[in-house]
């Protein structure tokens, strides 16, 4: 725009006369509202640029609201705070480098979140909900000395930073699973913490409409760096925020200009490229760029230079601006243009460079939270506040320097320079016996009695109490026994009728929906696959919530199963989105937490879309302690058979076993369905044990029989005798077949030829879980370890077979792997089928064919099994592959 020439320089002058007489008469915000109004003109094609605005405050300083708080006092309390998180990082590496630990990050914000922490942040009382605050994972050195000085940790606390194993340390950056009482969310996954926080507020939305839990003014705050926002996780999801129209949520992006290696948009300019994302996604923007220490500088500006000379200059050069001094910032910055080298010459280099950049100065940061808490027009808010990382560390310590972030300890020159830096009263003696030591420096708190304490303490009162803060105080409620209408639909079989465990599933969620005390406290969460799940019957009876509710008839009004919105709908059905419908899962699956509400969340989704395509959240989600089911519909590699290699799911149940606190099942008849289900709440909302469960349904329609009796503690366990063959001669050899999931039935029918055309006794099991068939395992080995000698009870799948005769053979709809965890404990021959490789699409018999796991393949293995006990010729094992067409020659389907 610069380069244009301007034709008519008189008109120009008397344009830009009007702009200040109005900026003087009415102020900024009428400025930019007739600004506003005029780009907003059909007649003009300056929309992209009316996305960006100049490098400057959005709020001037005629504008800002008078600061309530003790400036002096709070800056006290902020040096102290700086400088306890430097020491427990610092001494921490003392003992071991190894540790680490970031020191940068907190430096960086301080000041954002001390604003906050002494005005804005309320916690949850007696009186109020309190709000929720998505901390920065990095920073949380900076947290826990805030928690120090307000007596919550004592200094042995904070020298076990990063060492957790004593069962006294704090976790290396937000884990509520390691520190349950303390954080409420797992942040430092890059680009989690702001997807969860779009979720988050709109879950709070959905609690108020249903009534359920008011919304009472809680705010959502999300804190996240600019280098965070080139993950997809933080910036995809900006839509949601404002179609939903969360103006509960408060973005706080922390501009420093440094990602991990060096600059984030070195050529160019982060804070206006965020602002035109997050403006072109419907949000207000709130800029902090400059400190007041520049008020005067740009009060002066009247003829627009050094706006100029801010708006042209780019990341990179800004960070060497802080990084070279006040010198190298006079040369550079301001000697690019003479008349503005002039405007500073009066002010010496010290001056230059302590000319702070707005997420520095409190004034500033409060002005923006002011008017971000005020917003009620529908807008979600994002604050970009230009800060340096490392401030006040000294340029020889990382302060805007590329290695900023990988800075974790100091020399005792940086201790004293930061000493003085922040006027803490810390004596020589203290500090030199602390370098001489090895600790490197003290910590300091200021005495109980002190200004700054009492101030403290009381900023945090009139808040409600201090943060951050988890509570999981809620009340257990009563789950219906099995044989109430919920489940007993399912348990006594589905008659001639063929359903898949699909059905099933919704069956018995559509049982739990119209329950008295628990159907309210059901979330039922849909990516975009209702009507693939058999779930359309929902949307009639429940509603899909939205909003603003349905302002259009919809397409298939006429139908009885039609598509219905409504603002006090059920269902969240959140689009084509996995990330989006997970996060929305966790906020739901915590709530029993962060609102004191209990709720039910079921996440149904194609099961190759979940663990995989979302295992970081999902690995969160456990983190996080959720309680809720996760559903992958659609499992198996050869039940969904015409999608082929990237829908067929063979592997989720080996990605669920890596979370520690997630129960995962893979059931084949209905009856299984409703005991897991059943179970799953009595774990979670009966129990309130800290749990989530991952439960696959399958497509295929079959009969399903009526529940066996006594089978329910082996479904819950993994394995339970699904039908014993009733041969008693003694000489007819004997097999024990496992099977789960959709091969079950393979392996039943497996069973009836082995008996019927080979003479075989064979025996089938449904295993339910091998994943807890093998962590119960795992439990007894370590029992067995810790105490020899001592008589104890074998592992369940132990038990089950070890009275039972013959090879055990597995097959599944799983990868080899997932049965075959449980070897170690299989008291028999061990032979495993499963569905290495890739999908592909065919007919779900013959791609169990290609796989190898169809009862042929069965038929044959078990066979061949017995032929190596030397209790079957081999020409037996011949005669079965030729009858079945089994080629020898036909290559191995997991090879490439």
């Amino acid at each position: 725009m610069n380069s244009i020439v301007d034709r008519d320089p008189t008109e120009t002058e008397e344009w830009t006369d009007a702009l200040t007489s109005l900026i003087r008469v009415g102020g900024e915000a009428r400025a930019r509202f007739v600004m506003g109004k005029l780009l907003e003109n059909p007649a003009l094609a300056l929309r992209r640029e009316a996305l960006e605005t100049p490098h400057r405050n959005t709020i001037g300083r005629r504008d800002q609201p008078v600061y309530p708080g003790d400036l002096a006092l709070e800056r006290k309390l902020r040096s102290a705070i700086r400088w306890n998180s430097v020491a427990m990082v610092v001494r921490a590496n003392a003992k071991d480098k190894s540790l680490g630990g970031h020191l940068a990050s907190y430096m960086s914000s301080a000041t954002l979140y001390e604003v906050g922490f002494n005005h804005f942040f309320r916690a949850r009382s007696e009186r109020f909900a309190g709000d929720l605050v998505y901390f920065q994972g990095h920073i949380a050195p900076g947290i826990y000395a805030r928690s120090f000085l307000e007596g919550r940790f004592d200094q042995a606390r904070l020298d076990n930073f990063r060492q957790e194993v004593c069962g006294s340390g704090l976790s290396s950056y937000p884990h509520p699973y390691l520190m349950p009482d303390y954080w409420q969310f797992s942040t430092v996954s890059m680009g989690l913490g702001p997807i969860q926080a779009i979720y988050q507020a709109r879950l709070m939305k959905y609690l108020d409409q249903r009534e359920l839990s008011p919304l009472e003014q809680r705010k959502v705050w999300a804190f996240l760096g600019d280098g965070e926002c080139d993950e997809p996780e933080a910036m995809g999801a900006l839509n949601v925020a404002s179609r939903e129209r969360l103006d509960n949520l408060i973005f706080v992006v922390n501009c420093n200009l440094q990602r991990l290696d060096g600059p984030v948009r070195g050529n160019g300019s982060v804070m206006r490229e965020l602002e035109r994302a997050f403006k072109g996604a419907g949000w207000r923007v709130i800029k902090v760029v400059w400190g007041s220490g520049w008020d005067a500088l740009l009060a002066a500006d009247h003829d627009g230079l050094l706006g100029r000379r801010m708006d042209e200059a780019v990341d990179g050069e800004y960070q060497n601006f802080k990084a070279q001094g006040g010198a190298y910032t006079r040369e550079k910055f301001f000697g690019k243009y003479a008349e503005l080298a002039e405007r500073v010459a009066s002010l010496s280099d010290t001056d230059i460079h302590n000319l702070t950049r707005g997420g520095h100065d409190p004034e500033k940061v409060y002005a923006a939270y002011h008017a971000a808490v005020r917003s009620d027009d529908g807008r979600p808010t994002v604050i970009l506040a230009h800060t340096v990382k490392g401030y006040g560390m000294g340029s020889e310590h990382g302060e805007a320097d590329m290695e900023a972030h990988n800075i974790k300890t100091m020399s005792g020159d940086g201790l004293r320079a930061l000493r003085e830096r922040f006027e803490l009263p810390i004596d020589d003696a203290a500090l030199d016996s602390g370098i001489r030591d090895g600790t490197g420096m003290p910590y300091y708190r200021p005495a109980a009695d002190s200004p700054e304490m009492r101030y403290l303490h009381a900023r945090r009162t009139e808040l409600g109490g201090y943060l951050p803060a988890r509570e999981a105080r809620v009340e257990a409620l009563s789950i219906p026994a099995l044989d109430d209408r919920i489940f007993a639909t399912q348990t006594r079989g589905s008659g001639e009728r063929k359903l898949s465990t699909t059905m099933s599933f919704v069956r018995v969620l559509s049982g739990l929906v119209k329950h008295r005390s628990l159907g309210s406290r059901v979330v039922p969460i849909i990516p975009d696959e209702a009507r693939t799940f058999g779930m359309e019957g929902l949307f009639r009876q429940l509603g899909i919530y939205a909003p603003e509710g349905q302002k259009y008839e919809p397409a298939d009004a006429g139908q009885i199963m039609f598509y219905r919105e409504d603002r006090s709908g059920q269902i969240l059905e959140e689009g084509i989105t996995e990330a989006g419908a997970m996060s929305s899962w966790i906020a739901a699956a915590t709530a029993y937490a962060n609102h004191g509400t209990p709720l039910i969340p079921f996440y149904v989704y194609y099961a190759m879309f979940g663990f995989q395509r979302i295992g970081d959240l999902a690995w969160a989600a456990g983190d996080m302690l959720c309680r809720g089911f996760m559903v992958g519909g659609t499992a198996g590699r050869t039940t969904i058979n015409g999608e082929g290699l990237q829908h067929q799911d063979g592997h989720s149940h080996l990605f669920a076993s890596v979370i520690p606190n997630c129960r995962s099942y893979d059931p084949t008849y209905a009856h299984e369905v409703a005991v897991i289900v059943r179970h799953g709440l009595v774990e979670m909302v009966e129990r309130q044990r800290d749990v989530f469960f991952y439960l696959t349904v399958m497509n295929e329609n079959y009969v399903h029989p009526a529940m066996p009796a006594g089978c329910e503690e082996g479904i819950v366990r993994g394995l339970y005798l699904l039908d014993e063959d009733d041969a008693t001669a003694d000489d007819r050899p004997r097999a024990q077949l496992l099977g789960s999931g959709a091969i079950l039935r393979e392996v039943e029918a497996a069973a009836w030829m082995l008996r019927n055309e080979y003479g075989v006794a064979a025996d089938v099991w449904s295993a339910t879980s091998f994943n807890e068939l093998r962590r119960e395992a795992l439990a007894y080995d370590r029992r067995r370890f810790l105490a020899p000698g001592q008589a104890l009870d074998k592992p369940w799948v132990t038990r089950q077979l070890a009275a039972r005769a013959g090879p055990v053979i597995a097959a599944s709809d799983a990868i080899r792997l997932y049965a075959d965890q449980i070897r170690a404990w299989v008291p028999s021959d061990y032979h495993v089928l499963g569905t290495d490789g890739f999908g592909r699409s065919d007919t779900r018999e013959a791609l169990r064919d290609f796989f190898e796991v169809d009862r042929h393949h069965v038929v044959v293995l078990t066979l061949s099994a017995l032929v190596e006990r030397d209790e079957l010729a081999p020409e037996v094992v011949v005669e079965a592959m030729s009858r079945y067409g089994l080629d020898t020659a036909t290559p191995n389907p997991w090879e490439c």
